[in-house]
C-alpha cells in the first residue's frame, strides 16, 4: 500500500497522530469505526456496507524526522455476488508496514527515484518513497481506510460460486462460407445430372 485511495475529499475515519508528541519507546493505537464512519466509507467505496472496522497500530519514530507505522486493518464488508448477484459479507484482514518522513524528504526521494538514483548518487532500484508526514501529524484513520479500501475484492463471489459462460455447439453450416459451399454443392449436383 503506497498511495491513497481515499483522494482529497473528507476522510470518513480520522484519527490523526502528532509526530512530535510520539514518544522515544513509540505507541499503540487501536481504533473502531463507529456506525457513521462505516457508513461513509462503504458510500466512498460503493460498497453495500460497512458492519465491521478495527485497527491496531505500533507507531514508531525513526532517525531523520521518520516515523514506522506498523499492523492491521480487519472488517467485515457487505457486497454483491457479481455471479447470483446475491448480499454476500467478506473478511477483511490486512497487515500495514508504512514508513513516513517529512514532507520535504519525501518530495527530494520522489525527484531521486524519478530520476533513477538513491541517496548517493547510485543507480536505484525502483521504490516506492516514504509517504509525507503533513503538518506534521500522520492520520492513521485514514492508513486504515486505504488498507481496508485496497483489500477489497472487486469481483466478490460467494463460496462455491463459479461464473460459467453458456457455451453452444456450433452449427457446421454457420460459418462465412456456408453460402459459397451451398452455391458450389449445387453446381456439383446440375453438372452429375446432364
Amino acid at each position: 500500500m503506497n498511495r491513497s485511495m481515499t483522494g482529497s475529499g473528507p476522510d470518513p475515519w480520522r484519527s490523526p497522530v502528532t509526530v512530535a508528541q510520539i514518544p522515544d519507546t513509540g505507541l499503540h493505537r487501536e481504533l473502531e469505526a463507529s456506525a457513521a464512519e462505516r457508513r461513509a466509507m462503504a458510500d466512498l467505496a460503493g460498497l453495500r456496507d460497512i458492519l465491521s472496522a478495527h485497527a491496531d497500530f505500533d507507531v514508531e519514530p525513526k532517525s531523520g524526522g521518520r516515523v514506522q507505522v506498523t499492523g492491521r486493518v480487519r472488517a467485515r464488508v457487505g457486497q454483491t455476488c457479481v455471479v447470483t448477484l446475491d448480499p454476500i459479507e467478506s473478511e477483511i484482514d490486512e497487515e500495514v508496514d508504512l514508513t513516513f518522513a517529512p514532507e520535504a524528504e519525501t518530495r527530494r526521494l520522489e525527484d531521486l527515484i524519478e530520476q533513477g538514483q538513491d541517496d548517493d548518487g547510485e543507480p536505484s532500484e525502483v521504490a516506492d518513497p516514504p509517504e509525507a508526514i503533513v503538518n506534521g501529524i500522520i492520520d492513521l484513520g485514514r492508513i486504515a481506510t486505504d488498507a481496508l479500501f485496497l483489500a477489497i475484492d472487486p469481483y466478490p463471489r460467494k463460496p462455491g460460486v463459479v461464473f460459467e459462460t453458456e457455451v453452444t455447439a456450433l452449427d457446421p453450416e454457420d460459418h462465412p462460407f456456408a453460402a459459397l459451399k451451398a452455391l458450389q454443392d449445387n453446381q456439383q449436383g446440375k453438372k452429375k445430372g446432364k
